[in-house]
């Protein structure tokens, strides 16, 4: 599927002043959605000056799923990293960052900033998601969404956007899901990361924070980090297309 395959909502051309700097901006999808699903914030990333890449990762094709584990996904994104000529900005959304953040920890030099979109730094052994139910190897979207999701994970979607978001879900290599994340390079840490809070309430990370929480480890550990809330959705590139544009260009830029 090509850019735009998503359903999302109305988007308006967004303004944006070119920015100075290009930038090689890599985009990384959650779980079940391919490159397709930023259609609604590359344009105003190239409209910005930056090299856009949004790769569909292993295993989410027809026919190339067997055996595909969490590092497939990072060497996929190392890969691109390697092959930009300068500096990139990771932005991973829900697993995708994951996948993020093991690149940052494979080249920590290369990544000028990660965004996680309605994610976090997860800390290292730490799983995706070993609760997603798996059939013949593959997790599809679940069909019992009450019992994965919060309501709040899907405020924003008109009915007929999360029917084509659920009929157009990519089946997740089951490892992928289930691999532990494997982070060597404490260099990771002086990457500033930014986190654009959506269905997860800013008020909320902060108090797991305090509560010096596990999950947020890494959080605590890296420089430089800044979160922007965006009440919406699980899936903002779907629900608040524009908006999230705005604040990708912005954080790209340094704003």
């Amino acid at each position: 599927m090509g850019l735009g395959a998503y359903a999302a909502a109305p988007v308006s051309r967004v303004e944006i002043a070119p920015y100075a700097r290009r930038m090689d901006v890599i985009l990384i999808a959650g779980f079940w959605l391919d490159g397709s699903s930023w259609a609604g914030q590359a344009p105003a990333l190239e409209g910005a000056g930056h090299r856009v890449h949004a790769p569909t990762l292993p295993g989410y094709a027809p026919g190339d799923s067997s055996d595909v584990g969490l590092q497939d996904h990072v060497d996929a994104i190392v890969r691109l990293i390697d092959e930009a000529p300068g500096s990139v900005v990771l932005v991973g959304h829900s697993a995708g960052g994951a996948v993020a953040w093991g690149a940052t920890d494979a080249r920590p030099d290369r990544v000028a900033r990660v965004i996680f979109v309605d994610a976090f730094p997860p800390p290292a052994g730490l799983a995706i998601n070993e609760d997603l139910p798996a059939i013949d190897g593959l997790v599809p979207f679940p069909e019992d969404r009450a019992e994965h999701f919060a309501d709040v994970e899907f405020q924003d979607f008109t009915d007929d956007q999360l029917a084509d978001f659920i009929a157009r879900a990519i089946p997740v290599p089951e490892r992928v899901a289930k691999d532990p994340i494997v982070l060597t390079d404490e260099a990771r840490w002086e990457v500033p990361v930014t986190i654009v809070a959506t269905a997860f309430p800013v008020g909320q990370l902060e108090n797991l924070i305090a509560a010096d929480h596990p999950m947020t480890a890494e959080m605590q550990a890296v420089k430089e980090m800044s979160v922007i809330e965006l009440p919406t959705s699980h899936w903002p590139q779907l629900t608040k297309p524009e908006e999230l544009a705005r604040i990708l260009v912005g954080e790209v830029a340094g704003e």
